[in-house]
């Protein structure tokens, strides 16, 4: 048998060798400890790389599936379970959690507010241009999806787009936008560079044969770009016509967000 050290009890206080359960209350009123920001940050930061891990398992994870997937104890992950169901994040079925009702919730609630604070600059870009306007919005990271779509009401005729519409986020202007309004990528595209340099992304015939199109992306508080706005037309265009109007719509939507 190990001898164990002797440890000195403050007078008062009962002596234990079990240690105290992290989500335990203190013992005695007015010495609870206070989480300090760093581990704030990383208890959120466990919570969302928890919520990304099932993203990649429609499926659904165990405990220990996502204990060894996170590198974090099973304990710390039934923990942060319990706190994502009970705000719906997070669903149970049997032994295997998979993401909640929730998670569609909140991404409805950004892509309505995106909508709204799109649909007058929208319009007014497509009619501007004469062409036909759209917000794209990443959808993972490696597609972009349109969101919302704006025909010019005084044209002869313009491209037909729909809401819905997936494509490779490194193909086409919308997503090249996108791309090029977050941080740099060792395996981008070269498009992407020049069209961070430049504010907004030019590409013709990517998604379409004959389809010239604009978007820029749209930046809020500084945060990398989810999400663009453009025009897409038949034939090439004049495009120091066209980009400075992109790009102020871009901006007032940004400032609406």
């Amino acid at each position: 048998m190990t001898d164990r050290p002797h440890r000195s009890v403050p007078p008062g206080r009962p002596h234990t060798d079990t240690p105290a359960s992290p989500d335990a209350g203190s013992a005695y009123p007015g010495t609870e400890p206070q989480p300090s920001p760093a581990t704030g940050s990383k208890t959120i930061d466990t919570g969302l790389r928890l919520l990304e891990i099932l993203r990649d398992h429609p499926d659904g994870m165990t405990i220990s599936e996502l204990a060894r997937a996170a590198d974090v104890h099973r304990n710390a992950v039934a923990r942060h379970l319990t706190a994502l169901r009970n705000h719906r994040l997070v669903f149970r079925s049997g032994t295997r959690f998979t993401l909640g009702l929730g998670i569609v919730e909140l991404g409805a609630a950004v892509q309505h507010r995106l909508r709204a604070a799109a649909e007058g600059a929208l319009q007014s870009l497509a009619d501007d241009c004469r062409a036909t306007a759209f917000i794209s919005v990443l959808d993972d990271e490696e597609e972009v999806v349109v969101l919302a779509v704006a025909e010019p009401r005084d044209s002869d005729f313009h491209v037909a787009y729909r809401a819905g519409k997936r494509h490779a986020v490194d193909r086409g202007a919308p997503g090249i936008a996108i791309l090029a309004g977050r941080p740099p990528h060792p395996d981008e595209r070269p498009i992407v560079d020049e069209s961070r340099r430049a504010g907004y992304a030019v590409t013709a015939g990517e998604l379409q044969s004959g389809a010239w199109g604009v978007a820029a992306p749209i930046v809020t508080r500084g945060r990398p770009a989810q999400a663009s706005i453009g025009v897409v037309k038949i034939g090439v265009q004049d495009e120091s016509s066209i980009a400075p109007r992109v790009l102020t719509a871009a901006n007032e939507i940004a400032r609406l967000l």
